[in-house]
């Protein structure tokens, strides 16, 4: 009677872990976006591709950037297993500075929170140009 008890609480247990296995996940097509050297006032919209590689839908539930001059936006719906979803990311392009931005994705995935980078940077090329020009001037005395 004792081994009976035994085997079926090792039963349960064990189909217990394996129910627990089934959970969203969520796979970026790549965690960094480089803007690479843009000019100012230039589209500024970039977009984090995900697919959900569980056996559970994903909700992201959360995005959120380090600051005003980034705007995220998350995907409204539940993401089913298999299918893919986008994050779209809008920096503003009117700062003239290098870019150095996170964008914090919570959801209810196995890994529940990544941290997505965004890099470059904003150059004002009448600023620019006139620097060059400011250069050259110097050179040649």
């Amino acid at each position: 009677m004792k081994n009976i008890f035994t085997l079926v609480l090792i039963s349960v247990f064990s189909l217990g872990l394996y129910a627990q296995d089934n959970s969203a996940k969520i796979e970026f097509e790549s965690e960094t976006i480089d803007y690479g050297t843009i000019e100012k006032g230039s589209d500024g919209v970039r977009v984090f591709k995900f697919k959900n590689t569980g056996d559970a839908p994903l909700v992201v539930s959360a995005v959120k950037s380090t600051c005003g001059c980034t705007v995220p936006k998350k995907p409204t719906a539940p993401i089913l297993p298999g299918e893919s979803g986008e994050i779209e990311v809008k920096y503003d392009t009117k700062r003239v500075n290098p870019i150095r931005k996170t964008i914090t994705v919570t959801s209810n995935a196995k890994r529940p929170t990544v941290a997505l980078k965004i890099k470059g940077t904003v150059i004002d090329s009448g600023t620019a140009s006139i620097i060059e020009n400011k250069d050259k001037s110097i050179l040649e005395q």
